[in-house]
């Protein structure tokens, strides 16, 4: 009863991202993610591909939305367990929140794997492997047309 009162209440709250353009330029909503095991593997089999020591990206753009760009994110158990792959998703959502999103053209959509050793990192060595990536996709994303 109670948990049926409190979901109807947070339901009803304004969303502060609709009076506060900053805020919503840089937050990362489940519409910012990938869900679907499909568009993973379109990604992968279509997008271009950059690999890093630490991680695989695949870039693309999907043709339903041509302007939004979307973060899908995969970290096996071969990185470390729940606590070190849940970071790692963090931290790689934190980057493209922050600074990835804003580097890549407007609607192409990313998926990164993470790689053996992306658990040790620290957020600075992430970022600045994922801009790498991004700076060397983003010629190649642009040309493509799908």
């Amino acid at each position: 009863m109670r948990r049926a009162a409190h979901a109807s209440q947070s339901r009803s709250r304004p969303s502060s991202q609709a009076n506060n353009p900053v805020r919503a330029q840089l937050s990362f909503a489940a519409a910012d993610r990938l869900h679907r095991s499909a568009e993973f593997l379109r990604l992968q089999r279509d997008g271009v591909r950059f690999q890093s020591p630490h991680f695989v990206m695949y870039a693309s753009r999907l043709e339903h939305e041509p302007e939004r760009s979307r973060l899908g994110v995969t970290v096996s158990r071969r990185i470390g367990n729940s606590v070190v792959r849940n970071r790692v998703k963090r931290r790689v959502r934190e980057c493209f929140r922050k600074e990835l999103r804003a580097s890549l053209p407007a609607g192409a959509s990313i998926v990164v794997i993470a790689r053996g050793g992306a658990g040790a990192l620290e957020s600075v060595a992430i970022n600045d492997e994922l801009m790498m990536a991004a700076r060397n996709l983003k010629g190649r994303i642009g040309g493509r047309d799908h």
